[in-house]
């Protein structure tokens, strides 16, 4: 397949880009990163660095757009809050232009957005069904994101929403911030430990992704969660078991608030989510449980 990615210099679009370059896949990256993505994905691709470059001639199979500058990077404050709307809706409104323009649309788009749709749902169990809990910023920043892509449904092209929860790997993400207080026996639980904590190995997030790609018949939302949730205080238990380390230090709401401001919610909202859709398409994780998913990353897979 000819694939258009955006955001494939991040941590997710590397990993995806490497995987779908070894299956013998075409690759087109929008990045302002060319030179970093071309060395990393060590292979033939071509890069854009504008969706103003995209004419009617070209031609994708399908687009994955992953782009967005990383939610927890620094404070909200409201120029890091537009940043953060500008670069996930704005380019999603952009790339749906782009589309519209080729003379041959692709078969899908599968764009990124995040569990934080939801809202903060306590101990509520959350599947694709769920409604929107709004008021804060993440989850309406997650659904314009939505909202936005779904405009490519009107072009004919099938549109999935990838709703990715806490994506575990050994060489970023989560772990690469948790694991160095971890290792020291300094994490802990954060807040009261029982907002709940929805994540996924990243290999079954790659592997949802190739069944979009390959499988016509998914459209919609999906959550990309594996089907056991935990609260904090079980995450944070098994990281420090699978290190042999204890878990002295916990992290108090309130000193968290104060630290962190209105992102704060990113780490003491709770989204106890289940993979309903993929569970009823018989999708097989690699990883379903904490323990078995913790132990792969920390041997470097």
């Amino acid at each position: 397949m000819n694939i258009l990615i955006t955001g494939g210099s991040g941590f997710l679009g590397l990993a995806l880009g490497k995987r779908l370059m070894a299956q013998g896949h075409t690759l087109t990256v929008l990045t302002r990163h060319a030179a970093n993505t071309l060395a990393k994905l060590e292979g033939s691709i071509t890069t854009l660095d504008s969706l103003a470059q995209i004419t009617p001639a070209d031609h994708f199979d399908a687009v994955i757009n992953l782009a967005g500058e990383a939610i927890f990077a620094s404070r909200w404050t409201p120029a890091r809050k537009q940043l953060l709307r500008d670069s996930r809706i704005d380019l999603t409104g952009q790339l749906v232009s782009a589309i519209e323009r080729m003379a041959v649309k692709p078969e899908v788009l599968i764009s990124g957005s995040a569990i934080g749709v939801y809202g903060n749902g306590g101990d509520t169990l959350l599947t694709e069904q769920s409604a929107f809990r709004q008021g804060d910023f993440s989850q309406q920043l997650c659904a314009d994101w939505e909202a936005e892509a779904l405009a490519a449904e009107n072009l004919g092209v099938r549109v999935c929403r990838v709703r990715t929860g806490l994506v575990l790997a050994a060489d970023g993400g989560l772990l690469q911030r948790m694991l160095p207080a971890f290792r020291l026996g300094m994490g802990g639980r954060l807040g009261n430990g029982k907002q709940w904590m929805s994540w996924i190995h990243r290999d079954d997030w790659l592997a949802m992704v190739e069944r979009m790609l390959t499988d016509r018949t998914l459209s919609g939302a999906y959550n990309a969660t594996a089907p056991y949730p935990v609260t904090n205080s079980e995450f944070t238990h098994t990281l420090a078991s699978t290190l042999n380390r204890p878990a002295l230090l916990p992290v108090s709401a309130w000193l968290l608030e104060k630290m962190l401001g209105e992102m704060s919610l990113l780490v003491l909202g709770s989204q106890r989510v289940l993979p309903e859709r993929w569970q009823a398409n018989g999708f097989g994780f690699a990883y379903p449980s904490l323990q078995e998913a913790l132990a792969a990353c920390l041997t470097g897979h």
